[in-house]
């Protein structure tokens, strides 16, 4: 059984900065698709960004573009989401989600595994 957990999330000023970690388990993921999505308030959950484990090529929503970037560390059993310049709009849960298909994909429904969520606020 695989699971993910997330770690990170808290409190921050607009403009500050919080980094992400999703700890995988229960499986092998060096060719496992990994992402990260959000989920706020009124809103509908949605993709942020995206990373092979076996190519680590990446991928970001136009949101985040430019402000964030995911990584995996070298055993590729962790991965990361660097959230950089802050604000109000990033407000929400995020969630660590797991891919076994190859590709990257940016629809909730094309990921098999998912954590239990992180959350971020972000005053202004």
């Amino acid at each position: 059984q695989v699971q993910l957990v997330e770690s990170g999330g808290g409190s921050v000023q607009a403009g500050g900065s919080l980094r992400l970690s999703c700890a995988a388990s229960g499986g092998t993921f060096s060719s496992y698709v990994m992402g990260w999505f959000r989920h706020a308030p009124g809103r509908e959950r949605e993709f942020v960004a995206g990373i092979s484990l076996s190519e680590d090529y990446t991928y970001y929503a136009d949101s985040v573009k430019g402000r964030w970037t995911i990584s995996r560390d070298k055993a590729n059993d962790t991965v990361y989401l660097e959230m950089n310049n802050l604000k109000p709009e990033d407000w929400a849960v995020y969630y660590c989600a797991a891919r076994v298909v190859p590709g990257v994909a940016t629809s909730p429904e094309e990921y098999d595994y998912w954590g239990q969520g992180t959350y971020v606020t972000v005053s202004s």
